[in-house]
């Protein structure tokens, strides 16, 4: 694999912090006339989900999600890897079966070695392979700044559709990946990490959400998403906005990756991450010993997160228990409250 250029430098962000921010991208799609109203169309623009699904029979419907982003890490195969589990991820979210993928690919191939671009392809080609998922064709243009990721489709059974919008009072929350990817990343950016710390980050981030997807299945879990570019908060505020209820989030159940803190202390901060927290901040209660620091951590804009699931109470030891005998770096971090609509309250 080809390691001499430092990807990480070619773009001003990287990863799911590329996203334009939630305030800025709301504004421009309220500008936008509704969506043509359609029957078959059970998941769209409306709820911020992850994903698109359209009905097809009544025992199947088409799952449709796409996402690309500039490198997040320097190792181009990892970064293929990387921009497939993301992708895919989408498709997992909404309790659906990824079947077939299309790479999106931007490359200044006249400048940079071609073998760089074969290892980024190679890298995605093995992660969907891992996930089952055929490679159907794909787009590539000259660009002086290279992007890659992937459109995803899926099936599911149309009864067995997971949004963000079913999280019940009583219900528990898992989350199944450690945060602090952003400021892990920025911190690959700036020289901070060493090789193994680099490795630690990349795995969590190449890991498939297919484990966490299929166990969730055998449990009562009414709402699901993935944590990506708004962050913990911001996707836990999506939730309970579309679910019209209050989460708890406790701060000292939530796994982060090594080191997070201190590299925090050091300003090791990205824009996303403030940008994130700022949406948020308003509908966000706060202990009063809470530091700035901490707040930003929650927030921090990840890249292939893990699933954010709200399972029922009674099930939810289970759950958990099932999914870390499955290696998964799962924990439980809150839990539903019936408060006031589109609240987190973190403890």
């Amino acid at each position: 694999m080809t390691n001499s250029i430092k990807l990480t430098s070619l773009s001003s962000k990287g990863g799911c912090g590329c996203k334009i921010g939630p305030a800025d991208l709301s504004q421009v799609l309220k500008m936008l006339p509704p969506a043509q109203a359609n029957p078959h169309l059970l998941v769209g623009l409306e709820t911020g989900d992850d994903a698109g699904v359209y009905q097809l029979n009544e025992t199947t419907a088409l799952v449709q999600t796409l996402d690309f982003f500039t490198p997040i890490v320097d190792d181009p195969y990892y970064f293929g890897q990387i921009a497939a589990a993301n992708a895919i991820s989408d498709v997992y979210a909404m309790g659906g079966t990824p079947i077939t993928a299309l790479n999106i690919v931007a490359f200044p191939i006249s400048t940079l070695d071609k073998s760089i671009l074969t290892d980024i392809l190679l890298g995605a080609s093995d992660k969907l392979a891992e996930a089952g998922v055929t490679l159907v064709g794909g787009h590539s243009i000259d660009d002086q700044e290279p992007k890659f990721g992937l459109a995803v489709t899926g099936t599911v059974h149309p009864d067995y559709v997971k949004t963000n919008a079913g999280a019940k009072r009583g219900d528990r929350l898992i989350l199944t990946k450690p945060i602090g990817v952003g400021i892990s990343t920025s911190a690959i950016k700036r020289d901070l990490l060493n090789e193994t710390e680099i490795e630690r980050v990349s795995k969590v981030m190449a890991t498939l959400n297919k484990t966490a997807a299929e166990t969730m299945k055998n449990y009562q879990v009414h709402a699901c998403t993935d944590v990506t570019g708004f962050g913990l908060l911001g996707h836990a505020v999506e939730m309970a906005k579309e679910s019209k209820v209050e989460i708890r989030i406790n701060q000292e159940q939530v796994p982060v990756l090594p080191r997070v803190r201190e590299l925090a202390d050091q300003g090791v901060i990205p824009g996303g991450t403030k940008n994130n927290f700022q949406h948020i901040k308003d509908v966000v209660a706060f202990p009063e010993k809470m530091d700035q620091i901490d707040k930003w951590i929650l927030a921090d804009a990840v890249t292939s997160g893990g699933l954010l699931i709200a399972v029922s109470n009674d099930q939810a030891d289970d759950l958990l228990t099932e999914l870390r005998e499955q290696k998964v770096e799962a924990a439980i971090i809150g839990e539903i409250l019936d408060g006031a609509s589109g609240t987190i309250s973190v403890h």
